[in-house]
């Protein structure tokens, strides 16, 4: 059993050992971003509109390949813990396989139904062309963009880190000079946008399979069985991260519907601007959710209370910290961020000012992240979903459904950062059950 995750951990210890995760998520994030950038620059704000249109059917392989990461990721640490490697091997192998055959199925559905899809999703006679080259390229990355989500989980959890957040960089450069052979020096247009994301997501895949397949010693591929009951568990254990992304999907498109109605395709350009915002700032507690995971899942499954209970309060002590301080950045740079992705007058001002009401949401979001997470590290799948469910669903739809119609388009800015207050409300709840009262509930007693 690798020792970086069998330790006492002191706060620095702590913040180092996520600290490779941090970072890979937060270049993962940068993928869609640096596309963001090249298409609106070189391309177009319609274009860059196009994205965010067909982007949900994105989101739906990624939720799928999350909730194994997260859910399975559970299931293979407290094997680990337990002292049960082989268990852990057939678990690992079994995920991978799933999500392989998810991902073949998404590729040929979307394929066989690319106009009707682009049509619902709000593609206008103007962005139709655009979001259909863009949506046939990307996904037919998809197995590679679903492995990727996977190995980055299973890598820390093989002890292993700073290989997944090396492969994520070189992933992440690779992805931006393509950005610019296959946009700026051959004019391929959106669909070379697609096609660079794409090969950069190959790389994180490839090298995951090869490592579990040849050189993985803790964990690594094997004969296994279907385990029905490890796998609905780790559906069941990852349904909050799941939900998350299935969410993205649902609030992407009634952001764009909204925008659509308020402000035309600008609208939906400078909404599309915040969201990438929002992707780079919660990737930060993302990644440090990811790089606690194996660690607060280890100590679970051996049973050590006292360990588990330091680990929660370094966690939640650093997130509320560093909240504060994202949030701060995030209003004081609002100008220079949206200037990164756009020159165009009218997408610049909207969303420069929606920017400075939108970041208000990072105070909270972190926070929120954080202890969805930590219940799903738990195996406490039930929890994790209703903060996430309520989170990036229920609370996000019910304030972009009731603001807009209130205070127009000041409404969609304020929609997230009401809807992440909301959500500390019932977060705060769930850490006084389940971590502070002295009750049969609690995980330190």
């Amino acid at each position: 059993m690798s020792m970086s995750i069998n330790q006492h951990f002191t706060p620095v210890k702590l913040i180092r050992f996520a600290a490779p995760s941090i970072i890979m998520m937060i270049f993962m994030s940068l993928y869609t971003i640096v596309d963001g950038i090249f298409i609106s620059r070189f391309i177009g704000s319609n274009a860059l509109s196009s994205l965010n249109i067909v982007f949900p059917v994105i989101n739906i392989a990624i939720a799928i390949s999350t909730m194994l990461a997260t859910g399975g990721n559970a299931i293979i640490s407290k094997y680990l813990g337990e002292g049960r490697r082989r268990e852990a091997s057939e678990c690992l192998t079994m995920f991978v396989v799933v999500t392989v055959s998810a991902s073949i199925v998404i590729m040929v559905l979307t394929f066989a139904f690319l106009t009707p899809i682009s049509r619902l999703l709000g593609a206008t006679d103007i962005l139709l062309e655009d979001c259909r080259s863009y949506l046939a390229t990307a996904i037919a990355f998809a197995p590679a963009c679903m492995l990727q989500a996977l190995f980055q989980s299973y890598l820390v959890t093989a002890g292993l880190p700073a290989l997944g957040l090396c492969l994520t960089v070189i992933a992440g450069i690779l992805n931006a000079v393509l950005d610019y052979i296959f946009i700026v020096v051959l004019g391929l247009g959106i669909g070379g946008a697609a096609a660079a994301t794409g090969i950069g997501q190959c790389v994180p895949a490839a090298a995951g399979l090869i490592y579990f397949t040849f050189i993985g010693k803790t964990i690594h591929f094997t004969r296994f069985h279907l385990r029905i009951k490890e796998l609905l568990a780790a559906c069941y254990n990852g349904s909050s991260e799941m939900v998350t992304q299935l969410s993205n999907a649902v609030v992407t498109f009634l952001f764009n519907m909204v925008m659509m109605r308020l402000a035309g395709e600008n609208g939906v350009a400078a909404i599309t601007i915040l969201l990438y915002g929002q992707y780079l700032f919660n990737a930060f507690y993302l990644g440090f959710t990811i790089g606690i995971s194996p660690v607060v899942g280890f100590q679970f499954g051996a049973k050590r209370k006292n360990e588990l209970k330091n680990i929660y309060r370094v966690s939640f002590i650093f997130v509320m910290c560093s909240s504060l301080l994202l949030t701060l950045a995030a209003i004081r740079l609002s100008t220079p961020i949206v200037s990164v992705f756009t020159h165009d007058a009218g997408t610049f001002a909207l969303a420069s000012s929606g920017f400075r009401i939108f970041a208000f949401n990072f105070l909270f979001s972190g926070f929120n992240i954080a202890s969805s997470g930590f219940f799903t590290a738990l195996s406490n799948g039930r929890v994790s979903a209703v903060i996430s469910f309520a989170r990036t669903l229920v609370f996000t739809v019910l304030s972009l459904l009731i603001l807009p119609q209130i205070i127009g388009i000041n409404g969609a800015w304020t929609a997230i950062p009401a809807a992440e207050f909301l959500t500390l409300i019932l977060s705060a709840g769930m850490h006084l059950k389940y971590f502070i009262r002295n009750n049969k509930y609690n995980y330190f007693e």
